[in-house]
């Protein structure tokens, strides 16, 4: 209660100086000349010639963080490529995700501590413990069940499946309470329409594969399973049936954990150290796993440069570069903003499978990514209706407050004047 007095009395006392300044601006600009005030406007202009004119010598921030934007959609791209290259090279689904989280762990290990030193707070057993099912969901989970799908599947419909995600975890925070849901405002009817156009496209493309749209041949980098599955129609349905729904497990994983970190990081708001925590039990539950799933030693070795590259990117580009380079464009342009350039991943992804894996593209899965990315934006355009309105709100109480303090004001003046 007194943080949030605290907080009101700040805004108050902010909004109430804005006034004064204008009121102040108003009176100096009636004393200014026209003569003044035209010499202003020309210095305006000039400078704002100069930085157009300025020879490219000066990037706008605007412009850094869509090229930012690119090279993030690009690493995410990059990522789904490699992880189905190392899949198609033998590189076990259990020995994979366990040198990622280590690279990442001894990336991310010592620049928490450091950078997060004196903001860092007390460590306690209940946090431990939430960070391990943190992990749970988030690293193990949600690593495993993508390997699995991308694996029956492919890389672009894994992709495309991930462009549900912000919709799941709207649905999963309704549902405990965390999201506001209300229908009849505009905002709120566009998340739950966004939601069920999501789920439904995700579906169109577990159920119905459809007829494939590219005609070419079979590329040597692509997995046996796909060659035995021509041969047998059925089996190749079953496969992707079930790449589909391991995708499935993957987004609600990711959903999960993104729902539930979100009171965690209020109790310990140290993202880096969190994050490094997470990644600790992540490698410690994934060698558990391979204690029963891989215990062939040969598996742990990696035989070649190309599968050491795929273990070097997942680990350096996906898990640390990729972390780093999300963390400043969502500073710089908010969550929604990067969110909105999500699908351009997808695009990248089947230009590049198509290019490298010899990927095919299948009517059902073409379906159900553009209703997924239809319902993608539909939850993104309500969530930032919601904030316009959530600051309307705000702004319109603060100014209620403010006129009825200088309307008491008055009064009292008016009272203290009289004889």
């Amino acid at each position: 209660m007194t943080r949030d007095l605290t907080w009101f009395t700040n805004q108050y006392d902010v909004l109430h100086a804005r006034v004064k300044l204008k009121m102040i601006q108003y009176y100096l600009m009636e004393e200014n000349t026209t003569e003044e005030i035209y010499q202003e406007h020309q210095k305006v202009a000039k400078s704002k010639e100069k930085k157009i004119m300025g020879g490219g010598r000066v990037v706008s921030e605007k412009m850094k963080l869509l090229l930012s934007l690119l090279v993030l959609q690009f690493c995410f791209a990059g990522f789904h490529i490699v992880s189905r290259l190392a899949l198609n090279m033998g590189v076990s689904k259990v020995v994979y995700p366990v040198y990622r989280n280590i690279i990442s762990l001894l990336l991310l290990g010592p620049i928490s501590y450091f950078l997060e030193k004196k903001e860092r707070p007390p460590l306690t057993f209940p946090l431990l413990v939430q960070f391990f099912f943190l992990a749970l969901i988030g690293i193990t989970a949600n690593q495993g069940f993508y390997l699995l799908g991308l694996y029956y599947a492919s890389p672009t419909f894994a992709s495309a499946m991930q462009n549900s995600v912000p919709a799941i975890t709207f649905a999963m925070a309704a549902i405990l309470r965390l999201e506001e849901v209300n229908i009849s405002r505009r905002d709120g009817l566009a998340k739950v329409l966004g939601t069920i156009v999501s789920v439904g496209g995700a579906t169109v493309i577990t159920l119905y594969k459809g007829t494939p749209l590219l005609h070419h041949s079979h590329h040597p980098l692509e997995i046996s399973i796909e060659g035995e599955a021509l041969e047998n129609p059925s089996k190749n349905v079953q496969n992707w049936t079930l790449g589909c729904l391991y995708l499935l497990g993957h987004c609600l994983s990711w959903s999960g954990w993104m729902v539930f970190q979100a009171p965690i990081i209020k109790k310990y708001p140290a993202k880096l150290t969190l994050t490094s925590f997470t990644c600790f039990f992540g490698v410690i539950q994934f060698l558990v796993i391979a204690a029963f799933a891989e215990t062939d030693l040969d598996r742990w070795k990696i035989q070649s440069g190309e599968e050491l590259l795929t273990i070097l990117y997942a680990g350096v580009v996906a898990s640390g570069i990729v972390v780093a380079l999300q963390t400043w464009c969502i500073h710089k342009g908010g969550p929604v903003f990067v969110a909105v350039f999500q699908p351009v991943q997808m695009v990248l992804v089947a230009v590049m499978a198509c290019l490298i894996l010899g990927d095919q593209l299948y009517a059902g899965g073409i379906i159900g990514s553009v209703l997924i990315i239809i319902g993608l934006y539909s939850v993104l355009w309500g969530k930032n209706e919601e904030k316009k309105v959530r600051k309307q709100v705000e702004e319109e109480t603060l100014t209620k407050h403010l006129l009825d303090e200088e309307s008491a004001i008055k009064q009292s003046e008016a009272v203290s004047d009289l004889p």
